[in-house]
């Protein structure tokens, strides 16, 4: 039992306002793994309020880059070195197979922090242009101010990072509010924080539920907002946001499409493609849940998908054997279980899974359904589950048709044994990321989502800029320097 009686603000570990407590659950034995103080109000203007002062009047913002980047190495190396605690704690609240859990959560996240640390060594934060009516301007990027960083509970740490990492190196500062499920791991970051060096106030944490967290999405001394999570919320948020004229990055939803061209190898792609479907037990946005077909090898495809599924251990999390754990909350798996069912009553066939497999834990089984035709619910909503659907189509045309017949567009996949052709094909899909023949997330480059996936982008060059403001100082009359400047 993990017992917390503290909030993060102003880089030490303070009582709360409230007495209200968050209950941890184990997803896995359903029992309580530790609780943690709910966040108040009044928590979070403490909160915004050490982050503002630390814009305003503190070091952080006035260091150089190279000098914040120094500090971020540091805090990279912390995290490193109690990557195993993070991943087991992580794995322990959200039910992620801890087989993966330690690259996906810990290392995926240090890998982004340490993009941005080199990224903001080299990273041009002014430079001067010579005007294109002769007169000199400076262009200066300058950190935005006050961003308020709202986390998801799939993958906590890593997602803190494509926020936490870029505000570092612009020079912002931050209130991170985690999710509920996953309130215990934020206490290992903060401890890591401290130990840094990093500032008092510029990286503030407090854990508590959706009402506390729209109070900071509309708090006055927040300059920007970035969230990840469902796509209902972040219409919310967007609208709040666009009241207050307020900057935001939002990255939500997906139903990504993986097309198998008819000449690819299925013998190849689809044990390429079933990781990408069922990783972290499915609860992932970029998730490759929605599989076209060509309908000449549709069975085929299916016969291998399920035989890849079949291989597929459901259990505890933390057995280094297990593949797929529970999913993160009983009412997660409500969720999921009501989506099978309205699969099937649509008319899709169950190949493989659709029950809960172990009765204990919030375990659904993964599942392949077949006979899905592109309009129905499963086809077109987010399960956010082990849940796949195979889906016919006729010819390249109608696969791109199909890929892109959804609200969403986040990423996706194009398998074939011609590369080219499947670039092409990938050029045509309206989705922010997509890979050829295999399933990767790049760091260094922009990640984000066309239609209802989101706003702006995160990670690369782009991730940074998102937290910089441009400003340009003109000088009509040429630029003179002092006696004695």
């Amino acid at each position: 039992m993990i017992r917390k009686d503290t909030i993060f603000i102003g880089g030490e570990f303070v009582p709360p306002a409230g007495t209200g407590l968050i209950d941890v659950i184990s997803p896995s034995t359903e029992d309580v793994l530790g609780q943690a103080p709910d966040g108040t109000n009044a928590d979070i203007d403490r909160a915004v309020a050490a982050a503002r002062e630390a814009f305003d009047r503190g070091p952080w913002p006035r260091m150089s880059a190279t000098e914040r980047a120094d500090v971020m190495a540091k805090l990279s190396q912390l995290i490193q070195g109690r990557s195993q605690e993070f991943s087991e704690l992580i794995s322990s609240e959200n039910g992620s197979p801890i087989s993966w859990s330690i690259m996906g959560q810990v290392f995926a996240a240090t890998m982004v922090l340490d993009f941005y640390t080199n990224l903001a060594r080299e990273y041009i934060f002014e430079e001067e242009r010579p005007g294109l009516m002769g007169s000199p301007a400076t262009v200066r990027r300058e950190p935005i101010g006050v961003a308020a960083c709202i986390i998801p509970w799939n993958v906590p740490l890593f997602v803190t990072m494509l926020k936490l990492g870029p505000a570092l190196a612009a020079g912002c500062t931050v209130v991170i509010k985690p999710s509920p499920e996953t309130a215990l791991d934020a206490y290992l970051l903060a401890e890591c924080v401290r130990d840094a060096g990093v500032p008092s106030g510029v990286v503030n944490i407090v854990a508590a539920g959706r009402e506390v967290g729209e109070y900071l999405v509309t708090h006055p001394d927040v300059d920007k907002v970035a969230f990840t999570g469902s796509t209902a919320v972040g219409r919310r948020i967007a609208s709040l946001c666009g009241e207050r004229l307020r900057r935001f990055t939002l990255e939500l939803g997906g139903k990504s499409a993986a097309i198998i061209l008819d000449d690819a190898d299925v013998a190849t792609a689809i044990p390429g493609l079933v990781p990408a479907g069922m990783m972290n037990n499915g609860q992932a946005c970029v998730a490759q849940t929605r599989i076209l077909a060509s309908r000449g090898r549709y069975d085929e495809v299916v016969d291998a998908l399920t035989e890849e599924v079949r291989k597929l251990k459901l259990g505890d999390q933390m057995d280094p054997a297990t593949h797929v754990g529970p999913l993160v909350a009983k009412r997660q798996q409500d969720r999921v279980l009501g989506y099978i069912e309205k699969g099937q009553d649509e008319g899709a066939k169950i190949a493989i899974g659709g029950g809960k497999g172990i009765e204990r834990g919030w375990f659904v089984e993964p599942t392949v359904f077949t006979n899905v035709d592109n309009k129905m619910t499963i086809a077109q909503e987010e399960i956010f589950g082990p849940v796949v659907a195979v889906i016919p189509y006729d010819d390249e045309e109608d696969a791109i048709r199909i890929a892109n017949d959804s609200i969403y567009g986040l990423s996706g996949s194009v398998w074939s044994a011609d590369s080219n052709r499947a670039t092409e094909v990938a050029k045509r899909i309206q989705t922010g990321t997509i890979s050829v023949n295999g399933f990767i997330l790049d760091f260094s480059c922009p990640f984000g989502g066309f239609k209802s996936s989101g706003m702006g982008r995160e990670l690369g060059r782009e991730g940074l800029e998102a937290y910089l403001e441009s400003k340009t100082i003109s000088y009509p009359t040429g630029r003179t320097t002092a006696i004695g400047g």
